[in-house]
């Protein structure tokens, strides 16, 4: 693996011959986009450049599922808009995001070879910036892990060490960006799934605040108002510009925030002194690493010497309320979508070919009364009173992003006893048994022990990012967390910035 001092790695061109080397890798996606304005370079090269360097390093990182290779040359072939980002190559989480006439299996065997009738806006919008797209990137099954470990794929791994999680539930996106295949592609974060596999693959992400991007056609909200989408990117600018964009309602957005589209041009704008409020204690109550706790005492003395002011902090907050709070939501939905998916396809729930842990999780679901989600789902507006209180003090919260560095492939996955039983339930029906044995909620409790602190700008819906500021000693990357008032994602791109600068990644290339 590199060393931080090591130095950046190239992929020359071959596309062309002739043409001069195009240091690919070392480029962001305004950096390709303006070498093909210039006539540098062309849409095709940068395509051949993608899927050259896709071919080398995605069998061992298994970032890319469905390659899109014939529809990216097809794209270029009719002829690009004229966008901000107009002949980059683009990676498309395999999850939410539809492009009309390609498959979306959302991670699932369930739904493979399932074609989108339609783009979603979202997709309609990144099209409409000139961006070739040319394949579609791994996900945990319905996006509903920490980390990305299909059974319908197959893990997704680190760039950085191909023995440990890129995370989830973007995962194929941050290893695809990491490994140099692209400088940006799609991702959503409904729990943390933008900023936890940026945390763990040293890329920025951005989660915008509630109502920021578009969800139709297809869907009014997603998750209840806690998912959305965005991008992760290697730098600040390309996913300023691309919010640029994206932001603005559609005609499905139930809580539509008018975007006044200025974000990139914020980052030339000087920065004010800020005053952060920091902590590295778990929001659910379980211990975090010496990892995490330094990642943030890292950032915590850089944003010191950028002169901002920086204060220990307590976040008095009812852990246990927001696990019950946010799981509650999570296994809802799972059953929902099971039983939406069982429609889609004429079968039973019972006879979908998902994975066990997925139909038990929709079990859980169906046990959950009306009376029983939708108080849950009130105590959303305790967590954002709690956070409206702090923003009132501070401009910003910096907590790690991870609770501790990336995870190990298979991790999460159940001991073999409890996989087996989980089976067994299925095929027999045994789910009240399960019920009663609290099994697999304490399985979710677990694995939240690891990733305690990115679900509370999802309920609240406020927006918040991952910075890539601190690698372990073992070389694996490990992210600070900013969460900003509702609607300030101009305060986060710019601090962003600034600490870029201060402290440059972009260059910081894992040796595959």
């Amino acid at each position: 693996m590199e060393t931080p001092s090591a130095a950046p790695v190239s992929t020359p061109s071959t596309a062309q011959e002739g043409s001069v080397p195009i240091d690919y890798r070392n480029h962001d996606a305004m950096g390709l986009a303006d070498l093909v304005r210039r006539g540098e370079t062309s849409a095709g090269e940068l395509l051949d450049l993608a899927i050259a360097r896709a071919e080398a390093v995605n069998p061992k990182i298994n970032a890319i599922i469905t390659p899109l290779y014939d529809y990216g040359r097809a794209q270029i072939n009719a002829g690009l808009p004229d966008g901000p980002f107009s002949g980059v190559p683009f990676l498309l989480k395999d999850l939410l995001c539809a492009v009309e006439g390609t498959p979306l299996s959302n991670g699932s065997n369930a739904l493979k070879g399932r074609i989108s009738p339609r783009d979603s806006e979202l997709a309609s919008r990144f099209r409409r910036s000139g961006l070739v797209f040319f394949g579609k990137t791994n996900t945990p099954e319905l996006g509903l892990m920490g980390v990305t470990e299909p059974k319908a794929f197959g893990p997704a791994r680190n760039p950085w060490n191909l023995n440990h999680t890129p995370g989830g539930s973007s995962g194929g996106s941050a290893a695809a960006i990491a490994a140099g295949i692209v400088p940006m592609a799609s991702g959503g974060d409904g729990g943390g799934s933008i900023r936890i596999p940026a945390a763990c693959c040293g890329l920025f992400g951005l989660k915008p605040s509630r109502g920021r991007v578009p969800t139709g056609p297809y869907a009014q909200e997603f998750w209840d108002g806690a998912a959305t989408e965005h991008v992760l990117t290697r730098s600040v600018r390309d996913s300023a510009a691309m919010l640029d964009v994206i932001a603005g309602p559609d005609g499905s957005s139930p809580y539509p925030l008018r975007s006044r589209n200025n974000y990139l041009e914020c980052l030339s704008q000087p920065l004010r002194k800020l005053r952060i409020g920091y902590t590295s204690t778990s929001f659910i109550g379980r211990p975090v690493s010496a990892d995490a706790v330094a990642a943030v005492e890292h950032s915590a003395k850089l944003l010191e010497q950028l002169g901002h002011e920086v204060e220990a902090v307590e976040i008095r907050l009812d852990g246990e309320a927001l696990a019950d709070s946010y799981l509650t939501m999570y296994f809802g939905h799972v059953a929902a979508d099971l039983e939406f998916m069982a429609q889609q396809l004429g079968s039973r729930i019972s006879n979908l070919d998902v994975e066990d842990a997925t139909k038990v999780l929709g079990f859980l679901g169906k046990t959950i009364s009306a009376g029983d989600f939708v108080q849950a789902k009130r105590r959303w507006n305790d967590f954002a009173q709690t956070m409206h209180l702090f923003h009132q003090r501070y401009d910003l919260l910096l907590t790690p992003t991870l609770g501790s560095e990336p995870v190990p492939t298979g991790s999460f996955e159940p001991p073999a006893w409890e996989a087996v039983a989980m089976k067994v339930i299925n095929a027999f029906g045994l789910h009240k048994l399960l019920l009663k044995s609290g099994m697999v909620k304490q399985m979710a409790l677990d694995n939240l022990e690891k990733l305690p602190f990115t679900q509370l700008a999802n309920l609240t819906g406020l927006p918040a990012m991952s910075v890539p500021l601190y690698w372990t000693a073992n070389n694996l990357p490990l992210g600070s967390q900013f969460i900003a008032p509702m609607g300030d994602e101009n305060t986060l791109l710019q601090l962003a910035q600034q600490l870029e600068q201060a402290q440059p990644w972009m260059r910081r290339i894992p040796d595959l």
